[in-house]
């Protein structure tokens, strides 16, 4: 229809859906609360756009109610769907866990506002044990759940990084003021660069009402110019040591863009990520060599070009830079778990079918050894199904198979070496790989997601 010769009500709501369909892709990658001012910002902007729509004259024309209708229904799902990514049960969890290191980060903070670099081993265990709860917090591909578990991800670990980075890296120097005139006022800064290390820290996790970010910014940015301004001519050593500080400086400033880079898609839909790419086509190659594994009888003549390739996987795997990224980092240790689980049940068949041709050794093995044998002859079965099982926890086949490695396990617990160390070394191998393939299994069933 000539958009000209439209009706001016239907014009109207046409100008209305568009400045909603604006809305919409703010809706869409929200990843705050409720509480959030950018949350009010967007309600209070869709609820503006229902009065408009509801004031439009229809004139009584059926076209133009439906029209009308639709706006508003339309405009309404965003409403509903702001607030679902607002209260989504994950988005609370990520809340919850960031309140955590809130809690922690609260505890530790007063050293770094007075310059100290005393951390202890407690707040070092939860904070990892925070990051790692978060790599598991399930996301199902829901865009603004992303963007939170990656925006708290990067705060929690740039934290984790700072405060490393103050504890492990000591300046080689300060001098003593005696030196010269100029070492009093670096060291005047050096100071009040671990004031701001405090209050990066406090900013980043949300603990400081009395700081922004633009504040320390124009603080950082102050104490460069101070530190420029010195005369350090002719002195290497204290030359060298404005160079450190001012480098300390640059590494806190760079921390204050964390929020704009957490605004990237690229940055948090890790499904675009580099490193993830690299890794699920190492993982695809990896199924290959499954299939083939599996799948052919008699593959006892492909075990070492198999072994070789897989071997080249886990090179290229070592090869991938996961950066900062628990996320990745975790993505990269489940590829290498994956690809040595196969590595793992070549190396057992060969040493079954190995076995198998010298009857006469096997026919004077020691018992225990004989049932250690047995064992993982089990083992290697049932390492078959777990590496083909693609269910999940609540499926038969997933507790038939936990029931399963669980009986070897008591099996070979029931094994008596009666003092034979070998033996006792070949029962704790099997014991090793039964937990292992019980390992994997879980793995495999525990719906992570990067």
């Amino acid at each position: 229809m000539d958009m000209g010769n439209q009706h001016p009500s239907v014009k109207r709501l046409h100008e209305i859906q568009k400045q909603v369909k604006e809305i919409e892709q703010q809706v869409a990658v929200f990843s705050g609360l409720s509480t959030d001012r950018d949350y009010k910002e967007l309600e209070r902007n869709l609820t503006k756009q229902l009065f408009e729509i509801d004031s439009v004259d229809t004139e009584g024309k059926g076209d133009i109610q439906q029209a009308r209708k639709r706006a508003a229904q339309e405009t309404e799902r965003l409403l509903k769907e702001l607030e679902q990514n607002a209260n989504h049960p994950r988005r609370l969890e990520i809340e919850a866990l960031f309140k955590e290191a809130q809690a922690l980060v609260e505890r530790e903070i007063t050293p770094f506002y007075e310059g100290g670099n005393d951390i202890s081993d407690e707040f070092e265990e939860g904070i990892q044990d925070i990051v790692l709860r978060l790599t598991q917090v399930k996301t199902g591909g829901k865009i603004s759940l992303r963007k939170a578990r990656y925006r708290t991800l990067t705060k929690i670990c740039t934290v984790q990084e700072i405060i490393e980075n103050a504890v492990k890296k000591q300046l080689s120097l300060p001098l003593s003021n005696d030196v010269h005139p100029s070492v009093s006022k670096i060291n005047s800064v050096m100071c009040e660069v671990n004031k701001a290390r405090g209050t990066l820290i406090a900013l980043l996790m949300g603990v400081s009402s009395n700081d922004t970010c633009r504040h320390l910014s124009c603080v950082l940015t102050g104490l460069i110019a101070d530190l420029d301004a010195l005369d350090v001519c002719g002195r290497t050593e204290i030359r060298n040591y404005r160079k450190e500080v001012v480098e300390e400086i640059n590494k806190l400033q760079k921390y204050l863009d964390l929020d704009e880079e957490a605004n990237s898609t690229q940055a948090y839909d890790l499904a675009k990520n580099q490193s993830i790419l690299k890794i699920e086509e190492i993982r695809k190659k990896m199924k290959e060599v499954h299939s083939l594994l599996l799948k052919t009888e008699n593959a006892s003549d492909l075990y070492l070009g198999l072994k070789a390739e897989l071997q080249g996987l886990i090179a290229h795997l070592d090869e991938v830079s996961p950066g900062k990224n628990p996320c990745i980092r975790e993505a990269r240790r489940r590829a290498v778990i994956e690809v040595q689980t196969l590595i793992t049940y070549i190396d057992l068949n060969e040493a079954l079918e190995k076995r198998q041709k010298y009857p006469e050794q096997t026919a004077v093995e020691h018992r225990c050894h004989k049932a250690v044998w047995t064992v993982l002859g089990n083992l290697s079965q049932i390492q078959k199904e777990v590496i083909s099982f693609d269910g999940n926890r609540t499926d038969k086949n997933y507790m038939r198979l936990e029931e399963l490695l669980t009986k070897q396990l008591l099996a070979l617990d029931a094994v008596d070496p009666q003092g034979d160390e070998r033996c006792k070394a070949a029962r704790k191998q099997a014991v090793k790989l039964a937990q292992n393939i019980l390992y994997y299994l879980d793995m495999k069933t525990d719906e992570w997601e990067y």
